[in-house]
């Protein structure tokens, strides 16, 4: 509340504070003054004060009402004083509200007004005092009026900065909620229709087969329903206190390889068992769902080899497989996200067409991300 009411009120502190301190001895040394600094005098400067509160909120009224105190005292006949010290407050208050197209001719027009109500008070030709007067208004209405203006400029160009960050920030997180979908949901899908497959090609000579399928697709569309949940959820209410589901990692990885290879796909494993951070954890987890989802959706009867294996400062994330996938297969959407993934950890993901057929998908990701790293 403090910290408001300074912000509306210093330029009235300012000019009311200068004027009430400074304008009784105003006129000391100068010779000519018509009329001495009395009680209208002060009403005036008080007047031009009062005029500034509304500087943020309204800045026409704040130029009007220090435009009119000020050429009325120097009308009246008063001597120079502080109360000169409105008009740049009021010129540089008008151009960092307003664009330059309208604060200029606003400024140019208080200014002509101070400066004719001044003429008419010293007469001509301008002596002593007087005799710097056109340079005086001329400081009071420009220089400020280039100073707000370049706040204004800045306050945009930061405010341009701000709304790009946000933009910036909203693009990345639909990607990873595309990223996500893309990988829980589709997967999920992937395999109920491997499943439902199976089922149908065995359901009158294999009852117990077909139960297999049946439960792999429940499980299935269970982990993608919850996938989809926590996304959508998070979509609803990104900053809410709820439960978030927790993030998958290759601690579930013997699961995913049951959860393919009851689909008919062969899977030589090798996997490292190691603490990771959460999120190489994480990502070397999608990594591996999207690969063998790319092997069972596109690569037909065939063999995948898995190896997770530490090397050095980085996890390698190998995938290989002997179907029948093609280029195309090779720059899916599917492989644009492990990539994706990987890059946002430091790391890179490799995908080549082996010669004897088959895709050879290549993950190293750093142990320590860039955001963890000393």
């Amino acid at each position: 509340m403090l910290s408001r009411a300074w912000h509306v009120g210093w330029p009235a502190l300012l000019v009311g504070g200068a004027g009430l301190a400074g304008t009784g001895g105003a006129g000391d040394g100068e010779t000519g003054w018509t009329r001495p600094p009395d009680l209208i005098a002060y009403l005036l400067v008080v007047a031009a004060a009062a005029a500034t509160l509304t500087l943020r909120r309204r800045p026409s009224v704040t130029l009007a009402g220090c435009g009119a105190a000020v050429v009325a005292y120097l009308a009246a006949g008063y001597p120079v004083g502080p109360i000169l010290v409105a008009v740049p407050v009021a010129s540089a208050g008008a151009a960092v509200a307003w664009p330059a197209a309208r604060a200029v001719p606003a400024n140019v027009l208080l200014g002509l007004a101070v400066y004719v109500a001044g003429g008419v008070r010293f007469g001509l030709p301008y002596s002593g005092v007087a005799g710097t007067w056109p340079l005086l208004v001329l400081l009071a209405v420009a220089l400020p009026t280039a100073i707000g203006a370049g706040v204004r400029i800045r306050r945009e160009a930061l405010a341009d900065l701000h709304e790009a960050h946000v933009q910036r920030v909203l693009a990345d997180e639909r990607t990873r909620v595309a990223h996500e979908l893309h990988d829980s949901v589709g997967h999920g899908l992937a395999v109920i229709a491997m499943q439902a497959g199976v089922a149908l090609h065995v359901l009158d000579r294999d009852p117990g087969k077909v139960r297999t399928s049946l439960e792999a697709i429940r499980a299935a569309s269970r982990d993608a329903l919850d996938g989809m949940r926590a996304e959508l959820g998070l979509l609803r209410d990104p900053g809410g206190d709820g439960p978030r589901r927790p993030a998958a990692g290759l601690a579930e990885a013997p699961v995913l390889l049951r959860r393919i290879r009851s689909g008919g796909l062969a899977i030589v494993a090798d996997l490292w068992a190691g603490e990771l951070p959460p999120e190489v954890d994480a990502a070397a987890y999608r990594i591996l769902q999207e690969s063998l989802t790319n092997v069972l959706r596109h690569a037909g009867p065939a063999t995948a080899w898995v190896s997770v294996a530490r090397d050095g400062d980085e996890l390698v994330v190998r995938v290989l497989d002997d179907g029948r996938a093609t280029g195309a297969v090779a720059e899916g959407s599917g492989i644009a996200g492990m990539r994706a993934r990987a890059a946002r950890l430091g790391g890179t993901v490799d995908v080549d067409l082996r010669p004897g057929g088959g895709l050879a998908v290549v993950a190293r990701l750093p142990l320590e991300p860039p955001g963890r790293r000393p």
